[in-house]
């Protein structure tokens, strides 16, 4: 059954409290300062039963200018606004702000109560609806309904609950299969129970059990219990009025603003890009680094207004701008919010978030305010391929996507799938998870690090390539290895690289000899194979050479990554034929014995009993032999 929450708005000493117990016949008011000055100052919360049945929760917000906090605090969520006008006054100050308010977050559905109709007489009361009627216009009210009622008689209240529930018909569902969140607009405490929360759950759905945090806190929680309008519940769906009981905090850790999702789910910012629109009667000129109050949620934060696309904002104008935050929040792109001055307390305009967690941009940064405004007025993948071109240096998996995005893991993989078949991603999947990074960042890497490799091979003409963990450190230094392997795979598999045991290179380069070096390198294979298995360190090789040494050792480094000479400890190489013929003789031994001693495999080479040990030591690691007790057993032929 569709869930739905009504709520009230209007100037103070409009009925708006007596109107909700005329139809509930509960009073929502339930401090004793309340009571006894006769005003709503804290939001109150009921619901009763429409005549078709559905259950629908009421917002009681108060009305006093005083109290805009407050009100703007019980807004979110809301499906139908009753905007409350006294007949004897009509139209006031607090009406047009609250309208302001509800028009700037985006209230399609609602319709004008005129309370205290029985106090008036028809003439004075068709002067206020044509009044009314001026006031309403451009605003999502414009073409409501103007209900008289009396919530002394109760004369037209009916009428007000059968529209109501008319109107709840076209009430768009709200997405209970988003991740969860829950504004908390009052933190208390119960005898027996514990700290209770409550709030509008706008997305998704909560369940007993459920772990969860409350944000930006970071403090981690379950849900003991939950109530829906005064049931117990196992589940709570959006678009209700929620009470949780959460284990083990208390009252005092949780302050209203604060948002209640499942663990990990979502991030805090003190940055956001949004879009403002001032209103046309805005009071204020808002410049570059304003100091506003920012209303999000059920949150109220202060901050500063960084305008990117202009120098000032007029009124009835809208621009770009980065809210710098003076504390962290959680919230979602597409969140609408309200601002008010600083100092007098004015509503000045709203907005809505574009991105929770950007760069700090500079001003009238023509490629910021292109990617602002595919936010802005892009379709759902084209943010969202946006958002991960913007994170593509972190390369971040899903589950990273999903909590900076707030969107759900099923409905960001569906997304994704488009788009890697529009081949606009590349997704990773490596160990379980997935790693997505944009195909404009892969395409920007592979070309730094093409142009990288091409500079250090003309420096380095003899190297097969650079450290693999040389080029990770320049390009790639902050991802896990193994996300880094994976890169590395796909730009061999682009025939971008190439590997060669642990150096990396173009995937055309090839290592060429010059006439010079290619007698450095003949006079080197001469000494290796002369001495087969009894070569000296490579220090005096290389000194025993006689040629330059910096142009020897850089042949002899050639010739180890081409495999032409291999390492078979600190300092002891080996020719290639040479360890081909160490091989055979080994095979011979087993092949005659079975197996194969130090002192017989020493024999055989006519070498030291060193570098007899060397060698074997070295079969053990490539897995030829396996030693047992003193001898070895040949595992594997070469």
């Amino acid at each position: 059954m569709k869930n739905i929450i009504i709520g009230t708005a209007g100037h103070i000493d409009h009925g708006k409290t007596t109107l909700i117990k005329a139809i509930t016949g509960r009073e929502t008011d339930r401090l004793a300062e309340e009571k006894e000055r006769g005003i709503t100052i804290e939001l109150g919360f009921t619901y009763f039963d429409l005549p078709s049945g559905r259950r629908a929760g009421i917002i009681d917000v108060p009305g006093h200018e005083r109290f805009i906090k407050n009100m703007l605090a019980g807004v979110v969520g809301m499906d139908i606004v009753v905007l409350v006008i006294a007949a004897d006054e009509g139209v006031m100050p607090q009406t047009k702000e609250h309208l302001d308010i509800l028009n700037m977050l985006g209230i399609k559905k609602g319709l004008v109560a005129l309370t205290k109709s029985d106090l008036v007489d028809e003439e004075w009361l068709e002067l206020v609806k044509e009044d009314v009627r001026d006031s309403l216009k451009d605003t999502f009210l414009e073409e409501s309904e103007i209900l008289s009622v009396s919530s002394t008689d109760k004369t037209g209240v009916d009428k007000l609950v059968g529209l109501i529930d008319d109107m709840t018909k076209s009430v768009q569902d709200r997405d209970v299969e988003e991740t969860p969140r829950l504004p908390v607009d009052r933190v208390f405490t119960m005898t027996g129970f514990g700290t209770i929360v409550t709030g509008t759950l706008i997305e998704g759905t909560l369940s007993v059990g459920d772990e969860i945090e409350i944000y930006p806190k970071g403090l981690k929680s379950k849900i003991r219990s939950l109530q829906v309008h005064s049931d117990s519940q196992e589940h709570a769906y959006a678009g209700q009025r929620v009470a949780i009981n959460v284990a083990g905090l208390k009252k005092e850790q949780i302050d209203r603003g604060n948002v209640l999702s499942l663990a990990g789910a979502m991030i805090s910012t003190d940055v956001l890009d949004v879009k403002i629109n001032l209103l046309e009667h805005s009071p204020r000129v808002v410049e570059n680094r304003s100091r506003v109050r920012l209303y999000i949620g059920s949150n109220e934060v202060l901050c500063r207004v960084i305008l990117l696309d202009k120098d000032n904002l007029t009124p009835g104008e809208s621009c770009y701008a980065q809210l710098r935050l003076e504390e962290a929040i959680a919230t979602k792109r597409k969140d609408k919010f309200i601002i008010r001055f600083y100092s007098p307390m004015t509503t000045i305009g709203g907005g809505e978030v574009l991105e929770t967690n950007p760069q700090r941009h500079k001003r009238f940064d023509e490629e910021v305010i292109k990617e602002l405004e595919v936010k802005d007025k892009g379709d759902n993948d084209e943010v969202i391929e946006k958002i991960i071109k913007d994170k593509s240096a972190q390369i971040p998996n899903i589950k990273l996507l999903s909590t900076i995005t707030a969107i759900s893991l099923n409905k960001l993989e569906n997304v994704i799938s488009d788009l890697e078949s529009n081949n606009k991603i590349i997704n990773m999947r490596i160990s379980n998870d997935n790693y997505i990074i944009h195909r404009d960042y892969y395409d920007n890497l592979k070309e730094s690090i093409s142009e990288f490799l091409k500079e250090y091979h003309k420096k380095n003409s003899l190297q097969a390539g650079v450290l693999k963990e040389e080029l990770r450190s320049k390009f790639l230094s902050n991802i896990k290895t193994n996300i880094f392997d994976n890169i590395i795979s796909i730009l061999e598999e682009d025939n971008i690289i190439k590997q060669t045991n642990d150096k990396i290179s173009i995937f055309e380069f090839v290592v060429k000899f010059t006439d010079e070096q290619n007698k450095i390198k003949e006079k080197i294979k001469t000494y290796y194979l002369s001495n087969k298995f009894a070569p000296e360190k490579r220090e005096s090789i290389i000194n025993l050479l006689g040629d330059n040494i910096e142009h020897v050792n850089e042949v002899f480094d050639a010739m180890i990554d081409n495999g032409e000479i291999l390492r078979i400890k600190d300092g002891i190489y080996i020719h290639k034929e040479a360890y081909q013929d160490a091989i055979d003789i080994l095979v011979g031994i087993s092949e005659n014995l079975g197996e194969i001693t130090l002192s017989g495999f020493r024999d055989s080479l006519n070498t030291s009993r060193k570098y007899a040990m060397y060698l074997l030591e070295y079969f053990d690691e490539k897995k030829i032999t396996k030693r047992k007790e003193d001898v070895r057993i040949l595992i594997k032929k070469q």
